[in-house]
């Protein structure tokens, strides 16, 4: 009696932690939409190869958040959201958070190039190093989940391994949204943006942001610890 009780409460709160990942998708999209609207009407637009400066940094917010953040928080929900056999979700999760760290990559050379084309300074700020150091973490928990899961390894391994991979996964995402809000108020403070909608529109881009990562990580805390 007392199992088939532990059984039916364990069932709803991961039915919850599937609904949970109804409002990250959506704080999601419209932390994308914001990124957007802000970059390409308020900060003159988004390119890799321009000569101008700034729509070359651009590019870093854009894929710290659009590919980095968005793509790992996707790769932490697979487990809820992609109806397939456990394999399929580890293999669609490792592959999400590869792509998340190529545009993560991708973002921080961005950021460097601006750097040389106006002569500033490198890694010089809190934010530059949260960021340097949850991108630098987040290729260390890559490699460990991709030996440790993917691999062929006694069961025994993967049950002790998994808690500090899913812990590691979260706490890497905490790291990477503290270093995108940072930034944001870098930014917001280099741009002099004070109340003017611009300023609204980045401090709902924060939320938004913050609210995403909120969501993802409940809907993990809830699968698999409560």
């Amino acid at each position: 009696m007392h199992s088939a009780h532990q059984v039916t409460v364990t069932h709803n709160y991961r039915r919850s932690a599937s609904r949970l990942t109804i409002f990250a998708h959506v704080f999601g999209v419209l932390a994308f939409i914001l990124m957007l609207v802000w970059l390409l009407h308020y900060r003159e637009g988004i390119e890799y190869d321009s000569y101008n400066g700034y729509r070359v940094f651009n590019v870093h917010p854009f894929l710290m958040f659009c590919g980095f953040i968005f793509l790992s928080g996707e790769a932490m929900m697979v487990y809820k959201t992609v109806n397939a056999t456990h394999t399929v979700q580890k293999v669609v999760h490792m592959m999400f958070q590869l792509g998340a760290f190529v545009l993560g990559v991708v973002g921080l050379c961005a950021v460097f190039k601006f750097h040389d084309m106006s002569n500033v300074e490198d890694v010089y700020s809190l934010h530059s190093w949260i960021g340097i150091a949850t991108i630098s973490l987040f290729a260390v928990q890559w490699l460990a989940g991709l030996i440790s899961f993917m691999a062929p390894q006694p069961e025994v391994t993967r049950h002790s391994l998994l808690p500090w991979h899913i812990c590691g996964g979260r706490t890497l995402l905490y790291m990477s949204i503290v270093a995108a809000l940072t930034g944001l108020m870098e930014k917001a403070t280099f741009l002099q943006l004070q109340s003017n909608r611009e300023a609204r529109l980045v401090n709902f881009l924060g939320l938004c942001i913050l609210l995403f990562g909120i969501f993802v990580d409940l809907s993990v805390a809830l699968a698999r610890y409560v």
